[in-house]
């Protein structure tokens, strides 16, 4: 599946930031017997579904030219923003999170819990900071990124 991901990539890619949309993730998977080509885009200040479907109009068309075929099966395409409470994947989105609110689950438990949501206040390539509420008090807590399994933006209520 990743072969077919890397081969679309390369040639959709261009599209992308040709409109000054920006490529967040792609992804090639089979559900419930049927496969979906999913592909994330945003725009700095979001996109909106005509954008979307002009977009989905450029990348099917450019799919269906692409030769040899790089898909074994027919697929379902699906283009769409990957929402407000996107993941944390790219370097741009590690710096867009910085003092932002976000959410992160982890492998295994620190300080008796899996999951955390705060403001991600520091981060380098071994761990991040983020600052926790706990009751009325603000608390930092160090988290080795080798234990998140997921991170992504979160909205604060």
């Amino acid at each position: 599946m990743a072969k077919v991901e890397d081969s679309v990539l390369a040639e959709i890619k261009p599209i992308i930031e040709q409109r000054n949309d920006e490529f967040v993730d792609i992804e090639y998977v089979k559900e419930k017997g049927q496969n979906y080509l999913r592909i994330y885009v945003d725009r700095e200040n979001g996109i909106d579904m005509d954008e979307i479907a002009g977009l989905s109009e450029l990348i099917s068309e450019k799919l269906d030219e692409i030769t040899p075929d790089p898909f074994p099966d027919p697929y379902i395409l699906e283009l769409s923003s990957p929402g407000i409470e996107r993941p944390i994947k790219t370097e741009k989105d590690w710096k867009k999170a910085l003092n932002n609110y976000i959410h992160v689950g982890l492998y295994q438990k620190i300080e008796g819990e899996k999951e955390y949501e705060g403001t991600l206040k520091a981060f380098n390539d071994e761990e991040i900071e983020l600052e926790v509420k706990v009751k009325t008090r603000r608390k930092q807590l160090t988290i080795p990124r080798k234990l998140i399994a997921s991170i992504r933006f979160a909205i604060e209520f």
